[in-house]
């Protein structure tokens, strides 16, 4: 059992670095607007159709309901796009390292609010996550975005942090597919109605290129996802955050191979990347 949670989690972690370079590649003749889009459509009629194929209608449970629909709002109509809007703004790499400090938010938030008490290895992570920003952001001029614009990926990392605990509790009542594909669909009438009421849905352009690189990334971004909630149900969660918080490894090997002429691979971010890594390793030990 150990070793398919391992590999669910580590599928993962890959399946959100491929989505990540592609992201990228898709805004270079795109946007956010019609990237994110994308995403949910192609999220939304490949969970429907696995939801209707795998899971049983005894597992339709009304009372998951509330819970990700609220999820569907701030982790994906809000967490995601800000992800996509992050990846425009400063860079896949520096942007899939930030995003990954959700886990960091996640345990904030439980010793805030659910009284849960620091140990040394959350200090310790806290620490080494704190370095690894501040290396990221004084990367900023060198590769071409101002340190400010690192407000996106923090914000998109808060957004997906704080609702962990919402799909935690909402776990509880559904089956991961039944209840992404409601989270996911929330997240698509949300972030269209949007786009309607202020009159922005005009943007939702792309050319053949960057269509087929935001299909790609809806793929793979949304089998990311659901390959991490079936490891979370199978494993625990000291074991899957970590091999999770691998994604932003994969981002930079593929950044390297794939991204050459797009990103700027400098010593700072490629160290950074690392301690952030190494934080979100010791914050779950703790």
């Amino acid at each position: 059992m150990s070793l398919i949670v391992h590999t669910l989690a580590v599928a993962g972690a890959l399946c959100s670095a491929v989505a990540t370079v592609t992201i990228r590649q898709g805004l270079g003749t795109s946007n956010p607007y019609a990237g994110f889009w994308l995403n949910l459509v192609v999220g939304m009629v490949g969970l429907w159709g696995a939801t209707f194929l795998l899971v049983p209608v005894s597992d339709f449970q009304a009372r998951a309901l509330p819970f990700f629909i609220a999820s569907g709002l701030l982790g994906t109509v809000a967490g995601r796009f800000l992800r996509f809007l992050s990846i425009d703004k400063v860079g896949a790499p520096v942007a899939a390292a930030i995003n990954n400090l959700n886990p960091f938010i996640s345990t904030g938030l439980a010793i805030m609010l659910l009284g849960e008490r620091v140990t040394l290895p959350i200090l310790a992570g806290t620490a080494v996550i704190v370095c690894g920003t501040t290396l990221l952001s004084l990367s900023g001029r060198s590769v071409g975005f101002r340190p400010w614009q690192l407000w996106y990926p923090f914000l998109s990392a808060f957004c997906f942090g704080a609702v962990a605990i919402v799909r935690k509790l909402g776990l509880i009542h559904a089956h991961p597919v039944f209840a992404f594909a409601v989270n996911i669909t929330t997240a698509f009438l949300a972030f269209t109605a949007y786009l309607v009421a202020s009159g922005t849905l005009k943007r939702l352009r792309c050319d053949g290129r960057s269509l087929r690189y935001f299909l790609l990334a809806g793929v793979t971004e949304n089998a990311g996802v659901l390959l991490g909630l079936f490891a979370l149900r199978l494993g625990q969660v000291s074991v899957v955050t970590p091999l999770n918080g691998t994604s932003p490894l994969f981002v930079l090997v593929l950044t390297f191979f794939c991204l050459k002429g797009v990103e700027t691979l400098t010593g700072r971010i490629v160290f950074g990347t690392i301690l952030i890594v190494l934080g979100v390793f010791l914050l779950t030990a703790g």
